[in-house]
């Protein structure tokens, strides 16, 4: 009976959904576009890939890079003109050292650059450096800078602005939430982060195009890391003159400029002459940042590109329709969705009661009648296709007899004397997902857990997530930043990284993740993150939601060469428009 009241409920809430407000499009997949990983009302259009060529094991670093030319992209022109256009949303901050979202990302990684970076098929190469190379032990790189890397202005690029850059992200007048846990690994950092100092003792500059950083000890995804922005280089010149709204006028490294930026209404960037590689092939890019309803503007061609929306999808699907020769069929991307748990909070500091929640949850339900099989259900954390993803991992799957027990058995039994239970997703006012909806009220039906929902704007949810004042979250995910399991398992909920959300602590968790960073033997170090997710899984740290499934894309026939990837990278300098 149970079950015939939750599909009623189902039912109930998928026709007011239908019936609602016709401007925000229902995303394909509730893992896209999610929290430092993405904005949830974020650009429609998709970050998915075609199948990226990571293996299923972690890869080590390389031990030096070639060197390269300028050029190495192609040796023709970069010019072909034209504009692309897509939904954006506004971003939370336009500064490196500052993003953790993809909203932020998607913008910061087109404007700047790195050391070394992704290329759409997901692999390390150089960047701002032309070459680097690793010494005997595993812990000293040496980067060559190439001579021709210029900021907006024309401006060298030199050792000086790398090793500024990096004090100033870690610096703590800057308060950068991710400093420590993407640059921490170089010698020197925790020191500069508290205040102590205002150099990195593992950073040197040997010249004025050579650099060395020290890393604490031997690890693979250490190269990798320095890919996120905030290991991007700025211009000091431009931060410090331009003081708190620096970047409003950002001289940037990368193949586009901030030709303007007008809040609530669009962004656009247009094409860097000075890009030390080869140069993008567009004009510009324009960012409607006002909304609207994706498919429409679409439609209308106000846009080159969007998801499709579930209400859409059996029409785009239909091979009769002329949208469906513009259907690009996306595999799924590296990330997984999520409610989390602030388990330094009651009720959720009791492993019993997050347990309970979890197995009273009828995620193949939900993906089935819900959100029509396009997601995943997701019971571990690694998403499928990842390196170091355990396709034998069992976890808390659907048991409400079981979900009762566990409940009856914890410290907060009574309803009467358990505490008040508020989860918190990013919004303001609109609806707060279809799923979610449906969790609670098996939550409330299974186990009569009541739940509360506050909602909060971006911006400000992202605050006081890294602030860990949430007692509980919903409405987001965690989108991988490199190909390494280190980036889902370790920063997510090591005890003393930034990024532990829902303070969770565990010691041999700890433990096993500190053995991982510099296991050098593959198999052993694949081994181990499989032991750490297993013990997160079985802790119900999380409830997880949702792997992507596969997602469908719509984009002109005038656009040539967007890749869509797995996890966001510099890759719009890529596009050509064409007159077809």
């Amino acid at each position: 009976m149970k079950k015939i009241a939750i599909l009623a409920t189902i039912l109930a809430l998928a026709f007011v959904l239908a019936c609602g407000d016709s401007e925000t499009e229902e995303p394909v997949s509730v893992a896209e576009e999610v929290a430092k990983s993405a904005e949830p009302t974020a650009a429609p259009e998709p970050t998915t890939a075609p199948e990226p060529a990571a293996a299923q094991q972690p890869q080590p670093a390389p031990t030096t890079a070639p060197a390269v030319s300028g050029m190495e992209e192609g040796s023709e022109s970069g010019e072909s003109g034209g504009v692309f256009r897509r939904l954006w949303s506004d971003p939370p901050t336009l500064d490196p050292h500052l993003t953790t979202d993809t909203t932020s990302s998607g913008v910061v990684v087109e404007l700047f650059s790195g050391l070394v970076t992704m290329n759409t098929d997901l692999q390390l190469v150089p960047d701002i450096a032309e070459s680097w190379d690793i010494d005997d032990t595993g812990t000293v790189y040496t980067f060559n800078l190439r001579k021709n890397a210029k900021f907006h202005d024309g401006k060298p690029i030199t050792a000086h602005d790398v090793k500024w850059s990096l004090e100033r992200a870690v610096h703590p007048d800057t308060a950068s939430p991710v400093a420590d846990t993407y640059l921490n690994d170089i010698i020197g950092v925790e020191k500069a982060l508290e205040g102590e100092t205002t150099e990195i003792e593992g950073v040197r500059v040997i010249d004025d195009h050579t650099i060395e950083f020290t890393i604490d000890a031997p690890k693979a995804y250490f190269l990798a890391k320095l890919t996120y922005p905030t290991a991007f280089v700025l211009d000091r010149e431009n931060v410090e003159a331009g003081g708190r709204n620096w970047t409003e006028n950002p001289n940037g490294t990368g193949p586009f400029k901030l030709a303007e930026y007008r809040i609530g209404e669009r962004i656009i960037l247009e094409r860097n002459e000075n890009f030390y590689r080869q140069p993008a092939h567009v004009d510009s890019i324009s960012m409607n940042l006002a909304g609207g309803q994706a498919m429409a503007m679409y439609e209308n061609d106000e846009i080159d590109i969007t998801g499709v929306g579930l209400f859409d999808l059996d029409r785009v699907l239909d091979p009769n329709e002329d949208l469906n020769k513009e259907l690009i069929i996306a595999p799924p991307d590296f990330s997984v969705s999520y409610v989390g748990f602030n388990t330094s909070m009651p009720p959720f500091d009791d492993p019993k009661f997050r347990q309970a929640l979890n197995h009273a949850v009828d995620k193949e339900l939900i993906a089935t009648e819900v959100l029509s099989e396009l997601v995943e259900p997701a019971y571990g954390i690694l998403p499928p296709g990842f390196p170091g993803y355990n396709e034998n991992l069992v976890g808390l799957e659907y048991d409400p007899e079981f979900a009762r027990q566990l409940l009856a058995e914890s410290k907060y039994a009574d309803p009467d004397t358990r505490p008040r239970i508020e989860v918190t997703v990013p919004g303001t006012g609109g609806t707060i997902g279809l799923d979610l909806e449906v969790i609670i009220e098996m939550w409330r039906q299974e186990l009569g857990v009541e739940v509360e929902i506050q909602q909060v704007e971006w911006a400000t949810y992202l605050e006081d997530l890294n602030q860990q004042r949430f007692q509980a979250y919903g409405g987001l995910g965690w989108q991988a930043d490199y190909p390494d399991p280190q980036d889902f398992l370790d920063i997510l909920f090591h005890t003393e990284s930034s990024i532990n959300h829902g303070a969770y602590s565990n010691a041999e968790l700890d433990a096993i993740l500190e053995e991982a960073r510099t296991e050098a033997d593959l198999e052993k170090r694949v081994s181990l993150y499989h032991q750490a997710e297993k013990m997160i899984v079985d802790d119900a740290a999380w409830l997880p939601l949702w792997y992507a499934g596969e997602r469908y894309v719509l984009i002109k026939p005038h656009v040539e060469n967007y890749r869509v990837t797995p996890m966001i990278i510099p890759k719009l300098k890529e596009i050509r428009i064409t007159d077809g």
